[in-house]
């Protein structure tokens, strides 16, 4: 299967999501998860947890919660889940194929983040995969009102890179993400998983 088609459109601006599009990071957050919601009574299956792929972390313990008629607090167990993905991301790669189109756009466009993740444990994927100082615009959960499927963290990564929504193109792998770009009036390229 194909991860990724590069579109022969040229964009003045490029929004990639983190997690699954430009760093191979899902099956550690899924490990994560796992491990995370068994310490709480919780069964984290693979199905729900690509389900709720781009959903920012606290939000999916309140899904949890209303899913499971359980009382989690979201910000402790959202830190506790972050604090074990990055214990566990030693060995993660870059999405080769994605990695090298974000290279090969930033030499003529201007390149983003937009990330349902928290801004440190983002760095960390990005230092991880070799693209430390590589974006110059990360936009990331906390720094918008609201998360995807909203519009808010892509349209923020678009003025951030002074480029009108309508000449970006966002990558992505989730359908949280692609109905954000939607909802933001971006192109949008869907990333297969690995």
């Amino acid at each position: 299967m194909t991860i990724f088609t590069p579109p022969e459109k040229l964009y003045k601006g490029y929004i990639f999501d983190c997690d699954g599009t430009v760093a191979h990071s899902m099956p550690i957050h899924y490990a994560a998860w796992r491990q995370t919601a068994e310490e709480n009574g919780i069964l984290m299956t693979e199905e729900l947890f690509y389900s709720l792929g781009g959903v920012p972390t606290t939000r999916i313990v309140e899904i949890l919660n209303e899913k499971f008629g359980t009382n989690l607090d979201p910000e402790e167990v959202a830190r506790r889940k972050e604090a074990v993905y990055l214990e566990n991301m030693g060995n993660m790669q870059p999405i080769e194929e994605v990695a090298a189109f974000a290279r090969k756009v930033a030499k003529f466009a201007k390149v983003s983040i937009a990330s349902g993740g928290y801004l440190p444990v983002v760095l960390e994927t990005l230092k991880a995969i070799g693209f430390k100082d590589f974006f110059p615009v990360i936009v990331t959960t906390e720094q918008v009102s609201r998360g995807k499927p909203f519009p808010d963290m892509f349209l923020e990564a678009a003025k951030r890179m002074g480029v009108p929504p309508n000449e970006c193109l966002v990558l992505e792998d989730s359908p949280a993400g692609i109905e954000a770009a939607k909802a933001a009036g971006m192109d949008y390229s869907l990333i297969g998983k690995p």
